[in-house]
C-alpha cells in the first residue's frame, strides 16, 4: 500500500500545475532556443544510473519550471502517458507482492521503486525536443552565447523598475548585435536577430500592459514600434532568398534606416515607461507616513541613479529632488536625512537635479542641516557631499551659484568644522571635496577658511590616519592648500604649523594598489603639492626652509625619473615650476649641470628633454 500511495504521489505531481506549464503557448515558439541546453552535461547527467540518493533530487529536477517550459503540447501528453504508466494496477500489484513485511517494504522504497523510475526515465524522451536535436550542433557559435537570453517571466526581480531596465537591457543588444551584423552582411544572423529582437519587444509591451495602465501617449508608442519591428523582420527576411549585390545594397540602406527608427523608438518608449514608474515610486515617498516605506522608495530611487545620467535626468524631471527635500524639512523623518541627501547628490550629477535643487531652496536646507551641530554626522556629511556635487568643477553651467554665495559664509564654517570633529575618512572625504570646489570659483572662500584657522586643522588631520586614510583624501587637502596658498598671508601659517614638511611628504606619494584610479589621485597629490610649494616659494622664508628640507634633490628626481611620478606630464610640469622658482630666490641651491638642463632652457625645452629621457629612439 506504501508504495501504491508513493506511485500516486509520482503520478499526482507529474499532473501538477507545474505540468500543465509545458502546454503553455510560449513553449512552442522558444523550443528550438532551449533544445541546445537538453545536450548539455546536466542532462547527460540526468539520464544516467546514478545512486538511489541521487535518485530523488533528479527526479524533482525533471519537475521544474525550467524542463516544463522546454516540452511541447505533444510531448506533454506523451508525459501524462508516461505518468499513467508508471501508476498503472500492474505496477501497483507488483510492488504489493514485494513488500509483503516491513523489512521489504522499506526495501522496496528506497530500492525498487527508485529502479523502477529509472527504468521509465529512458523512455520519457520529448519527441519534439528530440528532432530538433538531430539537426543541431552541440558546440555554441562564437557569437551566440548571448542569444539564448529568453523573454520569460522574471520571478527574481520583483521591481518594476529593475525588471523593465533589464528587459530594456537585452532588447538594445540585440538591436546592438544587429547593427553589427548588417555592417558585415551576415543576412542569416541579421534576420534571426530580428525576429528575436521582435519577439523580446513584444514580450516587453505585453507584459507591462498587464502589469501597468500605460498613458495614451505611450500606447501610441507602443503600437508604432511594434509595427515598426514587424516590419524590420519582413524585410531582413527578403534578403535571405537572393544573393544580387545591387538588391542586398539597397536593402542595407533600407534596414539601417528602419532600425535606427526602431532604436529611437524603442528608447523613447522606456524612457516613458521609466517615467511612469518613476511617477509611482515618488507619489509613494511623498503619500506615506511609513519610515519604512519611504526609506524603501528612497532606496530604490538611489540604485536608479547609478545606472547612468540619462536616467539621473528622468528622474529629475519627475520631481524627485522636491520630494526629497520635502522630506528632509520635516523633523518627523530626521533618521532619513542621510538616505535622502545621498540620493539627492546622485540626483545632482547632472544639470536638470542641480537646477530643480535650485527651486527648491535647496541650498538654503543644506545650510541648516549643515549648521544644526545637534544633527546626526551621517546627514551633515551626506549635506555635504550634496555641497560637493553642486560645487563641482566639470559643471558648465554656474547660474545656480548665484543663491550659493548667499549662504557660503555659513557652508564654509560647518564644513571645516566638519573636518575637524570628523569621526572616519569619509566623514572628512567628503567635507574636504565640497571645501575643495568652493575653494575653486570664489577668492572670498579662501579668505574665509584662513580667518577659521583652516590650514591647522586640515595639517593636524594629515596626521590622524583615522581620518586622511587614502590618496583621495590626500588630494582634497592639497588642492585647498593649493588655493589658499594664492594669497600671501597663507605662508606664514603654512611655516608655523610645519606645512612644508608635509608637502614633501606628499611629493613621495605612491598608489598601495595597481587600482588605475588610485594611481591618478597619487598623480594629482604630487602636483598639486608642486604647484602649493612653487606658490608658497615667493616667500624667502619658505623658500629657505624648503631647500633645507632637500626639497631641491626631490623635485629634480621627480623631474628625471618618470617612474617617480608615474609618467605624469602633469607632475613633471609642476615640478619644473617649483624648481625654477626656488633657483630664482637660492640659485646655489642647485647644482651647474641641473641649471642647464632644467633652470635655464625654456620650460617646454626642459619639460621635452626631461619627457623624453627613457625612450629609445633605436
Amino acid at each position: 500500500m506504501d508504495t501504491d500511495r508513493m506511485a500516486s504521489r509520482q503520478s499526482s505531481r507529474m499532473a501538477s500545475p507545474q505540468s500543465s506549464r509545458m502546454a503553455s503557448p510560449q513553449s512552442s515558439m522558444m523550443a528550438s532556443l532551449q533544445s541546445s541546453r537538453m545536450a548539455s552535461p546536466q542532462s547527460s547527467r540526468m539520464a544516467s544510473p546514478q545512486s538511489s540518493r541521487m535518485a530523488i533530487p533528479q527526479s524533482s529536477r525533471m519537475a521544474s519550471p525550467q524542463s516544463s517550459r522546454m516540452a511541447s503540447p505533444q510531448s506533454s501528453r506523451m508525459a501524462s502517458t508516461q505518468s499513467s504508466r508508471m501508476a498503472s494496477p500492474q505496477s501497483s500489484r507488483h510492488s504489493s507482492s514485494v513488500s509483503s513485511s516491513p523489512m521489504s517494504r522499506m526495501h522496496s522504497l528506497q530500492v525498487d521503486s527508485v529502479q523502477r523510475w529509472m527504468e521509465d526515465l529512458r523512455h520519457m524522451t520529448e519527441v519534439e525536443c528530440m528532432c530538433v536535436l538531430q539537426a543541431k550542433a552541440i558546440g555554441v557559435e562564437e557569437d551566440a552565447q548571448g542569444e539564448l537570453i529568453v523573454a520569460t517571466h522574471d520571478h527574481v526581480a520583483r521591481d518594476n523598475l529593475q525588471t523593465l531596465l533589464r528587459r530594456a537591457l537585452v532588447v538594445s543588444t540585440e538591436l546592438g548585435k544587429m547593427f553589427q551584423r548588417l555592417e558585415k552582411g551576415r543576412w542569416q544572423r541579421v534576420h534571426s536577430t530580428a525576429v528575436r529582437a521582435n519577439c523580446h519587444v513584444r514580450s516587453l509591451v505585453h507584459e507591462y500592459r498587464a502589469a501597468r495602465n500605460t498613458p495614451s501617449e505611450m500606447q501610441k508608442y507602443e503600437k508604432s514600434l511594434l509595427e515598426k519591428c514587424m516590419e524590420l523582420t519582413t524585410i531582413t527576411e527578403k534578403c535571405l532568398h537572393t544573393e544580387d549585390e545591387f538588391f542586398l545594397k539597397s536593402m542595407r540602406e533600407a534596414i539601417n534606416e528602419i532600425l535606427t527608427d526602431v532604436s529611437d523608438s524603442f528608447s523613447h518608449m522606456i524612457d516613458m515607461a521609466l517615467a511612469n514608474e518613476i511617477q509611482i515610486l515618488i507619489r509613494q515617498i511623498e503619500s506615506s507616513d511609513s519610515v519604512y516605506t519611504i526609506g524603501s522608495n528612497i532606496s530604490n530611487l538611489l540604485s536608479l541613479t547609478q545606472d547612468g545620467p540619462q536616467l539621473c535626468r528622468i528622474i529629475a524631471k519627475e520631481g524627485a529632488v522636491v520630494a526629497l527635500f520635502k522630506i528632509c524639512r520635516q523633523d518627523c523623518f530626521s533618521d532619513l536625512y542621510a538616505h535622502a541627501l545621498r540620493a539627492v547628490a546622485s540626483i545632482c550629477c547632472v544639470e536638470e537635479g542641480i537646477n530643480q535643487l535650485e527651486k527648491v531652496d535647496g541650498i538654503l536646507c543644506l545650510a541648516d542641516i549643515l549648521t544644526d551641530e545637534n544633527r546626526a554626522e551621517s546627514a551633515r556629511a551626506e549635506a555635504a557631499a550634496v555641497v560637493a556635487q553642486i560645487t563641482s568643477p566639470h559643471h558648465t553651467s554656474t547660474q545656480h551659484l548665484g543663491s550659493f554665495l548667499e549662504s557660503m559664509e555659513d557652508i564654509v564654517t560647518a564644513l571645516i568644522k566638519l573636518c575637524g570633529s570628523a569621526s572616519c575618512g569619509e566623514v572628512f572625504l567628503l567635507a574636504s571635496a565640497a571645501l575643495a570646489n568652493i575653494t575653486f570659483f570664489d577668492s572670498m572662500a579662501c579668505e574665509i577658511l584662513l580667518q577659521l584657522n583652516a590650514i591647522h586643522i586640515l595639517l593636524q588631520a594629515c596626521k590622524d590616519r583615522q581620518r586622511v586614510d587614502t590618496p583621495y583624501s590626500k588630494d582634497q587637502v592639497v588642492t585647498i592648500l593649493a588655493n589658499l596658498s594664492v594669497l600671501e598671508q597663507s605662508a606664514p601659517e603654512v611655516l608655523q604649523e610645519k606645512g612644508i614638511e608635509r608637502l614633501l611628504q606628499l611629493l613621495g606619494e605612491k598608489p598601495s594598489s595597481s587600482s588605475p584610479s588610485e594611481g591618478a589621485a597619487c598623480e594629482r597629490v604630487q602636483q598639486k603639492a608642486a604647484v602649493t610649494l612653487a606658490r608658497l616659494s615667493r616667500d624667502p622664508d619658505v623658500a629657505q626652509t624648503a631647500i633645507q628640507l632637500q626639497a631641491v634633490p626631490r623635485l629634480i628626481e621627480l623631474c628625471r625619473s618618470p617612474a617617480e611620478r608615474n609618467n605624469s606630464d602633469s607632475v613633471l610640469v609642476a615640478c619644473l615650476a617649483a624648481l625654477r622658482r626656488l633657483a630664482a630666490g637660492c640659485p646655489d641651491s642647485i647644482e651647474a649641470t641641473d641649471h642647464q638642463q632644467l633652470i635655464n632652457p625654456r620650460l617646454v625645452d626642459s619639460f621635452l628633454l626631461c619627457s623624453n629621457m627613457e625612450e629609445s629612439f633605436v
